[in-house]
């Protein structure tokens, strides 16, 4: 039996349980069975469990998209990992529990220059913004760069790889707290859309010329406003609708800018083009492993605080990664 937060009807996160007799399945022969040491939060993991995610798995379940920890029993004819290997694991549900049973082929190694706390939230917000930033907008050395939310989960690794990747980066956030944090990431500006005027300070901060590349993982009002900002061939990337509300754009406006609205969806790029999806992964870890990039984990909960954490989410509190632990 194992330790889990289980999902018995959909809600909010005041209607999970953590239950101490989670059935463990059986090892089957391509399986692999993992000590989990802490799990990362993501925002399917609030929509999945209110039933508004685009797959949904059958109740009851264990959500959790992604988590780290170490191999305990292998399956008769897994010949990848064997037990002792610190690795890391993405699927659509099943992360928030302390034993947990995959096939082989769900596991990556777990980059040796990171600890299981930071392992643990790099795939789905890394996966994401490398994907948009290099695959969905093909962004450029010396463009420029806007990420909304940019404190977030994916907005602050879209901030660390739009430096990475050349780029010039304005990052906006809600609070001056959060904008210090997307300077100490590499942030050339910000943008405290709070106390400032968005279009205003993008028209200053671009010489009137507009951003290249707008990421945008929170929807919401600012992202007519980020479009009205952008250059001509800018690329507006939909990643997500933290906010809520899902803006409907004005069309005209793509005409006028010679831009374009990108869908972003990682997840079935990675099932449709899984060969470019792997040689993303290998790009990650080489960076992960030589110290380029660094996770940012500053919001950290025992499991059984779940209810914090998914608020810490939810209310747009957290700077960088939601991470669990066991």
């Amino acid at each position: 039996m194992a330790v889990a937060v289980v999902c018995r009807e959909h809600g909010l996160p005041d209607k999970l349980d953590l239950s101490h007799d989670w059935p463990v399945p059986e090892l089957g022969p391509n399986d692999v069975r993992l000590n989990v040491k802490a799990a990362g939060l993501n925002f399917p993991d609030v929509l999945i469990i209110q039933g508004k995610y685009q797959f949904q798995p059958e109740l009851p379940f264990v959500p959790g998209g992604e988590c780290a920890g170490v191999v305990e029993a292998v399956g008769s004819e897994v010949t990848r990992w064997k037990v002792g290997d610190e690795v890391v694991q993405m699927g659509m549900a099943g992360g928030f529990c302390d034993t947990l049973v995959v096939n082989e082929n769900s596991l990556l190694p777990k980059p040796s220059t990171l600890s299981m706390t930071e392992a643990a939230g790099i795939g789905i917000t890394y996966f994401t913004s490398y994907y948009a930033l290099v695959q969905r907008a093909n962004i450029q050395p010396g463009e420029t760069l806007l990420v909304l939310g940019a404190a977030g989960g994916v907005g602050s690794t879209a901030v660390e790889l739009g430096k990475a990747l050349g780029a010039r980066v304005i990052a906006a956030a809600s609070s001056d707290e959060k904008l210090e944090l997307c300077r100490e990431l590499g942030a050339d500006e910000v943008i405290n859309y709070a106390t400032e005027d968005l279009k205003a300070r993008l028209k200053e901060l671009t010489g009137g010329r507009g951003v290249d590349v707008v990421y945008d993982p929170v929807g919401g009002d600012f992202s007519e406003v980020a479009i009205r900002s952008m250059a001509w061939e800018g690329r507006f990337l939909v990643i997500g609708f933290a906010n809520g509300p899902i803006p409907k754009i004005p069309l005209n406006l793509t005409l006028l800018k010679g831009c374009q609205i990108v869908g972003v969806f990682w997840g079935r790029f990675m099932s449709e083009q899984p060969e470019d999806h792997m040689a993303n992964v290998k790009t990650l870890w080489e960076w992960f492993e030589s110290g380029k990039i660094k996770p940012v984990v500053t919001d950290v909960f025992p499991i059984a605080e779940y209810e914090a954490g998914y608020a810490a989410m939810m209310e747009r509190r957290a700077k960088g990664k939601v991470i669990f632990t066991f």
